[in-house]
């Protein structure tokens, strides 16, 4: 950044605009706009549906956007059960965490497993 500014243009905006006697703010902290960005219909299909009504979710890699799209489809759906299948569930979620696959389930309210279904997650009861 030159001069605290993103781009070439913006330095060129700056200086245009103080050569005309406008007094520049940039990014003035003062000046942000919240704003609500609008809702988006989305889809999932599950990956496996057992006849018992639980969803399987298979993972090797559990990204932000897949954390995202499931906090979301577990607040707008609480009948479903869903659950995941990692091949590791002790991967951390991100190089900068500490939170792993397993933790995030956990704090989150989803079960979880390693590498296949459990035995007793095909023996439950069906849901209605």
């Amino acid at each position: 950044m030159v001069h605290g500014f993103r781009s070439g243009l913006e330095v060129k905006i700056a200086e245009e605009l103080t050569a005309q006697g406008v007094p520049v703010q940039y990014e003035d902290p003062d000046s942000v706009i919240y704003y609500v960005k609008p809702a988006q219909k989305s889809r999932y299909t599950p990956d496996f549906r057992l006849p018992n009504g639980i969803i399987i979710e298979s993972k090797g890699r559990f990204v932000t956007a897949d954390r995202k799209k499931h906090l979301l489809i577990r607040d707008q759906h609480p009948d479903l059960d869903i659950r995941f299948v990692f091949s590791n569930s002790r991967q951390r979620i991100s190089k900068q965490s500490k939170t792993t696959y397993a933790m995030w389930c956990e704090k989150n309210g989803f079960k979880y497993a390693d590498r296949s279904i459990p035995a007793e997650w095909l023996k439950e009861p069906a849901r209605n």
